[in-house]
């Protein structure tokens, strides 16, 4: 049902969402979620016609010319920034695509079931656990998972959050990780394979090879699959940041879809703007 004070658009049930996004497999379309770090870019990827938009702190980060990474750092409140952005920005200028809210899990500072309150009253319509540390690797990656704050809170997040009825779509980056979330209740689980390659911002050589990302993929989705049939399977990040490499991914695995941020947020403005500006520099007196 849509909105029951407007008529139209978020917040939507986890079953609603659920629904849309069959129903996107059913037509025989992939399913495109989109990260958005501003309102405008929200607005014209709802346009553009993404299934989901996701905002998370990383998004403010990108449109203001850092690197996605930077989201992961200690400059800022990502809670905080993640409800900001929904409040002020996307909630108020998308009309009908299910706006999914940023939830740093592991944030010490957060009673999570209250911070997940907040998120739900303000109107969206589910969760995605970003910053995730399931992308924090080595000696670094063990020191989080030691001293409480490492990826468990992230599965704990989502459990909590299935209980409120919240959608959630997660990150995670091995098949455990991804066998841990379907337990948990996670509706659509994205094969994280690293920093977005490309553009101005973009990993060169700390990127992923093609094969790793598909041979990774697929080893998320049988973990996942194997746990619950009935979860929906993204790509996310590396090498797939185009659409020619999506449809490689979607060829040569069993993935249903794809999360784009920066491969749609941050390159459509690096390329529309660069683009624009060189046409209006090529005018000449007459």
């Amino acid at each position: 049902m849509p909105n029951p004070w407007t008529g139209v658009g978020n917040p939507y049930t986890k079953q609603e969402v659920r629904e849309r996004l069959q129903q996107t497999l059913t037509d025989g379309k992939a399913i495109i979620a989109a990260g958005a770090g501003t309102g405008i870019s929200a607005k014209f990827i709802e346009r553009g016609g993404a299934d989901l938009i996701i905002i998370y702190n990383s998004g403010r980060f990108r449109m203001a010319g850092h690197g996605s990474t930077a989201g992961m750092m200690a400059y800022g409140d990502a809670n905080a920034e993640a409800l900001e952005i929904g409040e002020f920005e996307v909630l108020p200028v998308v009309n009908e695509v299910p706006v999914i809210c940023g939830v740093h899990g592991s944030d010490p500072r957060r009673r999570m079931w209250h911070h997940l309150l907040k998120v739900k009253d303000m109107g969206f319509s589910g969760v995605n656990n970003f910053p995730t540390h399931s992308i924090v690797d080595g000696h670094f990656r063990n020191v989080l998972e030691e001293t409480g704050m490492g990826f468990a809170k992230e599965v704990e997040m989502i459990r909590l959050a299935t209980k409120m009825d919240l959608f959630s779509i997660v990150y995670v980056a091995t098949a455990e990780e991804a066998k841990q979330m379907a337990d948990a209740g996670a509706d659509a689980i994205i094969s994280h394979v690293g920093t977005t390659i490309g553009g101005s911002i973009g990993v060169v050589n700390a990127s992923r090879s093609m094969d790793f990302a598909v041979e990774r993929t697929q080893e998320i989705i049988e973990a996942g699959r194997s746990a619950n049939p009935d979860v929906f399977f993204l790509a996310h990040g590396g090498p797939i940041n185009t659409p020619e490499d999506v449809r490689w991914v979607l060829d040569h695995t069993d993935v249903q879809g794809f999360v784009g941020a920066s491969s749609l947020e941050r390159m459509g403005v690096e390329e529309s703007l660069t683009e624009l500006t060189r046409s209006f520099k090529a005018l000449t007196l007459k």
